[in-house]
C-alpha cells in the first residue's frame, strides 16, 4: 500500500522568518521552535515529500504566501528541541488571505478556523486543492512556470 501525500500549514511570523528568508535560505530550513504540544504533535507526524503552505502570520498579512515539502522527519537537535527540515517549492501565484479562506464555503471546516492559535495544523486534500485555485496554483506545481524572483 503506498503512502499517502499529506498537506498542513505551517504558520511564521514574517518578522522571525519570512518566505523572502526562506527563498534566501537555499530554499532550506530548520522548522523548529515549536512549543505547543498538539502543533509539535503536527510535526513529528510529518513524512518526507509532504507539502505545506508557508502561512505569513501576525498583524500585517495573514495569508498562504508559498509552499514548502518535508526534506527531513522530525530529528531532536543539542538542545533537545524538534524540528523538521522544509525545502522551498514555489511562491503562490496570488497570496491566499485568510479572509477569502474564510469567505469560502469549500473550506468552511479548516482547521486553521477551529484552533487559529496552532501554528502547525494538518490540511485536508479537498481543502488544499481549493486554497490552490484560490492562489492560481504555486510556482512548481506543474502548470505554467512563474517568473523567477530573481532580482536583475
Amino acid at each position: 500500500m503506498g503512502k499517502t501525500k499529506r498537506y498542513w500549514l505551517l504558520k511564521t511570523e514574517p518578522s522571525e522568518w519570512s518566505w523572502s528568508d526562506q527563498e534566501a535560505n537555499g530554499g532550506i530550513s530548520k522548522w523548529d521552535g515549536v512549543k505547543n504540544k498538539q502543533a509539535q504533535k503536527n510535526l513529528k507526524s510529518m513524512t518526507l515529500g509532504d507539502l505545506c503552505f508557508f502561512y505569513h502570520s501576525g498583524t500585517k498579512s495573514r495569508c498562504v504566501v508559498g509552499v514548502v515539502e518535508v526534506s527531513r522527519e522530525w530529528y531532536t537537535d543539542d538542545d533537545d528541541e524538534g524540528a523538521v527540515d522544509v525545502k522551498g517549492v514555489g511562491e503562490m501565484r496570488k497570496c491566499v488571505d485568510l479572509k477569502e479562506m474564510k469567505g469560502d464555503k469549500g473550506i468552511k471546516d479548516f482547521v486553521l478556523f477551529r484552533q487559529p492559535r496552532l501554528s502547525v495544523v494538518p490540511v485536508e486534500e479537498d481543502v488544499w486543492k481549493k486554497i490552490c485555485e484560490l492562489g492560481n496554483g504555486f510556482c512548481g506545481d506543474g502548470k505554467e512556470d512563474c517568473e523567477s524572483s530573481d532580482e536583475s
